[in-house]
């Protein structure tokens, strides 16, 4: 039955995991694969997660089913954290979500819930470029997309009005994908004006955002980095969010996100509900319940939360050190690039902006690991690494 099939070829993201794993050069640097790191390389669990796993250690007595739509107070804070708790939209219970396998789940369930809207003529737009699976998460369901203008190389900024020009042929068939803060791959983000460019265009033209929030918290705070969404939020009567507690709750491997949706009542978010709850029992029928718990945990105890807080602001902010501390280096040996943009991006990434064939030196003859499109993962390197990083960007631009 399965003599026809053949294999395909290895992803190439993880096939940098066992690259990196088997190379034998003591300096080695791994910068491809999108995880937290600490200045020892370890991916560290959170204090405050650390702590919820021992509350809930301690009154948890049963590994029965939950709800469909995940854990309550999961979902609910997560709502508060993205929109708040004094949004219009949320206290007129316009706002309705689920619990996902991660962001990757509700990605998956908010393609579906527009696959049910039975719009021949619906095309999901994506920034070019985006991230890598955003287009085989959001195809799979048979979803038409397209393209929008987004990222300045020779800049390393947005080309806002490349975008826009885009938007501006869009309309009530239309939706638009994206990077709610720390844009994947190239760390360039939207201005707070630019978010309000595009609620006027999606107010006016009524093509619906699609917004990936996966790195809250780690570009310039929790509350700054959904300060966009907020104000979508306040000008349009619906969107979707998808987000992910992978990064900022360091909850990786256990898949914890969420989907939610904004609609135009209560009525409506309650028929939504049902809508994306079939999808999601039909996909993978229940969430994982744990990192749902632990964050719900954090979300609703004072001491847990400012214990998060404090520490995802300590990982932002080193991420922020880590950008200027390469630029200082790469500027000191007068490399014949400008690397400015490294300080003026967000969060975990950023495209360095150099040919595939410089990225195979680095790798071949520094050991030093990322994707082919010369995506960096900054939270990789580390203060006793960037001097090595910098000098090996030297000879392979030189």
């Amino acid at each position: 039955m399965f003599d026809h099939l053949n294999a395909l070829p290895a992803d190439p993201l993880l096939g940098l995991i066992t690259a990196f794993h088997n190379d034998p050069n003591p300096q080695k640097v791994d910068l491809g694969v999108g995880v937290y790191r600490d200045e020892s390389g370890h991916t560290p669990i959170m204090s405050a997660i650390a702590k919820a796993q021992t509350i809930h250690l301690e009154i948890e007595d049963s590994k029965t089913y939950i709800s469909p739509a995940g854990v309550e107070g999961f979902v609910d804070g997560v709502k508060q954290l993205v929109f708040s708790k004094d949004s219009a939209a949320y206290k007129d219970g316009r706002i309705t979500g689920l619990q996902t396998p991660g962001g990757c789940g509700a990605l998956r369930i908010g393609s579906e819930l527009l696959k049910r809207l039975k719009n021949d003529n619906l095309t999901v737009w994506v920034s070019d470029p985006t991230w890598a699976n955003h287009i085989p998460l959001i195809k799979a369901t048979g979803l038409e997309m397209g393209t929008y203008s987004y990222f300045d190389a020779e800049t390393g900024a947005v080309n806002f009005d490349a975008m826009d020009a885009k938007l501006a042929t869009l309309g009530p068939s239309d939706m638009v994908l994206l990077h709610g803060c720390c844009h994947n791959p190239t760390g360039a983000d939207l201005s707070f004006e630019n978010w309000q460019q595009i609620a006027t265009r999606a107010a006016k033209q009524g093509f619906i955002p699609f917004v990936d929030l996966a790195y809250q918290g780690l570009g310039n705070g929790i509350e700054q980095d959904v300060k966009g969404i907020r104000y979508l939020s306040e000008h349009i009567d619906e969107m979707i969010v998808a987000t992910s507690c992978s990064k900022n709750f360091g909850l990786y491997r256990e898949r914890t996100g969420s989907l939610l949706v904004q609609t135009t009542s209560q009525k409506q978010a309650n028929a939504v509900l049902t809508q994306i709850q079939e999808a999601a029992r039909a996909s993978y029928s229940m969430s994982p319940a744990y990192g749902g718990y632990l964050v719900d945990h954090i979300l609703h105890n004072d001491g847990l939360r400012n214990d998060w807080e404090t520490e995802l602001n300590a990982m932002a902010r080193r991420i922020k050190d880590l950008r200027s501390g390469l630029l200082e280096k790469v500027q000191q040996r007068n490399i014949d690039k400008d690397f400015s943009f490294l300080t003026t991006q967000n969060g975990m990434f950023s495209l360095l902006g150099i040919s595939k064939e410089q990225v195979h030196l680095l790798r071949d003859d520094y050991a030093i690991y990322m994707a082919d499109s010369s995506r960096i993962n900054v939270a990789g390197l580390s203060t006793n690494s960037l001097e090595y990083v910098a000098d090996a960007l030297k000879a392979v631009i030189s």
